[in-house]
C-alpha cells in the first residue's frame, strides 16, 4: 500500500513539471530555450546593444521619403509631359519612323529663295520669265581696251615698255662702256625711291639705247634692277 501511494505522488509531481521543448521529438520552434523567446533574435539584440554602448556603431537617421504621383495605370507621371499635353501641343514621340519637320521658320534677313512654297506665294513662273528677260536686256559685255594714259603725264609708260620687251633680265642687248660703272650705277640709282621711277627716268633720258648716267651697266634695257616680269605675267607672257 505504501509503495502504491509513493508511485501516485511521483506521478503527480511529474505532471506538474513544465514541458521542455525537444527538437528531436518534432516540437515546433526548435530555437526556443527554457524561459526565453527566440534565441537567435536575443543574440542579435544583445550584440547590437553591446556595440552601441561601446560606440562601435552610429545610428543612421531615417532616409527622406520622396513622394511621386501615379496615373490610373500605376505609372509615374512626368510633369514636363503633363504640361505639354495641357498646352494643346502634341509632343513628338522619339521614333526612327517619324518624318522630319516640314516647315522651319527662317531667321530675319535670310532669303527663302530656295523654298518653293514661299516663292510661289510671291510670284509665278511667268513673273520669273519676265525678270530673266529684264536681266538679259541689261547685260553688258565689257571688252578690254588699251592701257589708258596717265592724265597730265606724257612721259614713258613702263608697263607698255615691259610688254614690248621679251629678253630676260640680265641679257645684254645694248652696248655699254666707261670706267667705274659699278660706282656710277650705285650713285645714280640712289637718287630714286623705287625702281619704277628709275626706269621711267631712264627711258625719258634716251634709254634703253643711251645710258649717260650708268643706270643700266649690263645693257639689258632695265635700269636699277627693274624687273618687267610682273607686268608680263599679267598679260600671260
Amino acid at each position: 500500500m505504501r509503495v502504491i501511494l509513493s508511485g501516485l505522488a511521483l506521478m503527480g509531481l511529474v505532471a506538474c513539471e513544465p514541458q521542455i521543448p525537444d527538437s528531436a521529438a518534432g516540437v515546433p520552434d526548435p530555437g526556443r530555450g527554457v524561459g526565453f523567446g527566440d534565441y537567435d533574435a536575443y543574440q542579435q539584440q544583445r550584440a547590437a546593444r553591446d556595440a552601441q554602448l561601446e560606440g562601435r556603431t552610429t545610428v543612421q537617421p531615417p532616409a527622406a521619403v520622396q513622394g511621386s504621383t501615379l496615373d490610373a495605370a500605376g505609372q509615374q507621371v512626368d510633369p514636363a509631359r503633363t504640361a505639354a499635353l495641357n498646352s494643346g501641343v502634341t509632343p513628338l514621340e522619339a521614333s526612327p519612323g517619324n518624318p522630319a519637320p516640314r516647315v522651319v521658320n527662317n531667321a530675319a534677313g535670310i532669303s527663302g529663295e530656295n523654298d518653293f512654297d514661299s516663292v510661289a506665294g510671291q510670284r509665278d513662273i511667268e513673273a520669273d520669265a519676265r525678270l530673266i528677260a529684264q536681266n538679259r536686256a541689261q547685260y553688258q559685255l565689257v571688252t578690254p581696251t588699251d592701257l589708258p594714259q596717265r592724265p597730265g603725264n606724257t612721259g614713258p609708260n613702263i608697263v607698255a615698255y615691259a610688254l614690248q620687251t621679251t629678253n630676260p633680265v640680265g641679257t645684254p642687248l645694248y652696248r655699254r662702256s666707261g670706267l667705274n660703272q659699278e660706282n656710277k650705277f650705285r650713285r645714280a640709282c640712289a637718287q630714286y625711291t623705287s625702281s619704277d621711277l628709275a626706269q621711267e627716268d631712264f627711258l625719258a633720258r634716251g634709254g634703253p639705247e643711251r645710258d649717260r648716267l650708268g643706270m643700266d651697266p649690263d645693257g639689258d634695257g632695265f635700269a636699277c634692277s627693274w624687273d618687267p616680269t610682273p607686268f608680263r605675267k599679267v598679260r600671260g607672257g
